[in-house]
């Protein structure tokens, strides 16, 4: 099976900054696509940031200019680094991977257990 570890949740002050990382284990042959999504209090989940195996990264318009993905093909991780952090950046920030794990299957979606960041004077 797959395992998405996260880590490097936690609380911050307005315009602050947090990094957290995300990395993929298990039965994996290829992961297609690695992002992040958030859900906040009473909120739906959404995507945060996205990035595919080529590198092109994909943000929300909420995030761009302050957030960077990144990703390490050679360990099946990904970053995002946030900067300039909102109160309104509150959430529950869950890891996303599309992961081929066999020649015979399609490409799943796998989730981390989810990482709290609390952006709060």
């Amino acid at each position: 099976q797959v395992q998405l570890v996260e880590s490097g949740g936690g609380l911050v002050q307005p315009g602050g900054s947090l990094r957290l990382s995300c990395a993929a284990s298990g039965s994996i042959l290829s992961i297609i696509v690695m992002g992040w999504y958030r859900q906040a209090p009473g909120k739906q989940r959404e995507l945060v940031a996205a990035v595919t195996s080529g590198g092109s990264p994909n943000y929300a318009d909420s995030v761009k200019g302050r957030f960077t993905i990144s990703r390490d093909n050679a360990k099946n991780t990904v970053y995002l680094q946030m900067n300039s952090l909102e109160v309104e950046d509150t959430a529950v920030y869950y890891c996303n991977a599309r992961i081929k794990t066999s020649v015979i299957w399609a490409p799943r979606d796998f989730w981390g257990q989810g990482t709290m960041v609390t952006v709060s004077s």
